[in-house]
């Protein structure tokens, strides 16, 4: 294991032929929504903002830990930067700012206590901290509005651009949603991102090793939920409305199962699943039911014959060609 380890740190971590296919694939992709309609637009926007949020789960998961109240961080930060702005009349770079600070003390808090947890126990107090998020959006209903949410949201405005229109903030969830990717990518060809892995397949054997599990599990925990405060920020501008059910439980769900069925292990998971994935429920919205059922059989099939998701399939099919 200690080999396998060393050989993964040591491998190069440059854009290969590959990276390069893949980069261009997805940019043509990202080109098409411009060429389309304003509902092909939308579902690429909420494309973009499911990357993001996805990416911020992703880094949770490769530490070895998977949280089932991902979409209580994205909350927090859509509400403190709606209530910012409202109350002190904050633009929206400070307010996103301070709404990332704050989402990032209280992930730091609860994950000090709660990441010496393993397994299931882990997922079930981040899904009864889930819980307890929207419960509190609710009950505090003279500043977050209760059911009814908060609503006339500002669109952003950055040095005097204005994103109000679908195709301008279309093109800025695009930038961050790539930015977010090829961060990923970056940090898992470094050794911080090979140390986080380590982490998750044997956690003993990299304690053993000098690394701090702990520590690295709370960096991971705080930087995921971070980028998650950002998706909440956007969501919230993009959409004009929030309320608790914005960012119930089954948003945190929806989350894990596009990061499975895209590629938990692999830095292009959260966009394939995204991709796949988003435009469902709008395919599906005149049969609910078929929508779950469509999720739970893809998720088995994923599980059972494709562990690496849809993001490890090329990979599997050369191996395949090359036998």
């Amino acid at each position: 294991m200690q080999a396998n380890i060393m050989e993964t740190q040591a491998s190069p971590g440059g854009f290969g032929k590959k990276h390069i296919f893949i980069v261009l694939a997805v940019l043509a992709l990202a080109a098409l929504p411009w060429f389309s309609g304003e509902f092909v637009q939308h579902l690429a926007v909420l494309t973009c903002l499911n990357v993001l949020a996805i990416n911020g789960l992703a880094l949770i998961s490769r530490s070895g830990q998977l949280s089932l109240g991902h979409a209580a961080f994205m909350a927090i930060g859509a509400y403190t930067a709606v209530l910012l702005g409202k109350a002190f009349a904050l633009p929206f770079i400070p307010a996103l700012l301070v709404a990332v600070l704050v989402t990032s003390l209280v992930a730091f808090a609860l994950g000090w206590v709660i990441l010496r947890l393993k397994g299931v126990y882990f997922v079930l107090v981040t899904f009864a901290f889930g819980e307890l998020t929207r419960l509190v959006l609710l009950d505090f209903a003279a500043f977050t509005g209760g059911a009814n949410g908060i609503t006339g949201i500002p669109a952003i405005e950055v040095l005097g651009v204005s994103f109000a229109t679908r195709t301008s903030f279309y093109a800025l969830a695009l930038v961050v949603a790539i930015a977010s990717t090829w961060g990923m990518h970056r940090l898992f060809t470094r050794p911080l991102g090979h140390a986080i892995d380590s982490v998750a397949v044997n956690p003993a054997l990299a304690e053993a090793t000098g690394l701090s599990v702990h520590r690295l599990q709370i960096f991971c925990f705080v930087v995921g939920c971070a980028i998650a405060a950002v998706a909440g920020v956007l969501q919230s501008r993009y959409i004009g409305y929030i309320s608790p059910e914005s960012f119930n439980t089954s948003i945190s769900v929806g989350l894990i199962i596009m990061l499975v069925i895209g590629g938990r292990t692999s830095s292009w998971g959260a966009l394939v699943g995204a991709i796949v994935l988003t435009p469902l429920p709008e395919l599906f919205r005149g049969a609910v039911q078929t929508q779950h059922i469509f999720y739970g059989a893809a998720l088995i099939l994923i599980l059972r014959f494709m562990p690496g998701g849809l993001a490890d399939l090329p990979r599997q099919l050369v191996a395949r060609f090359k036998r």
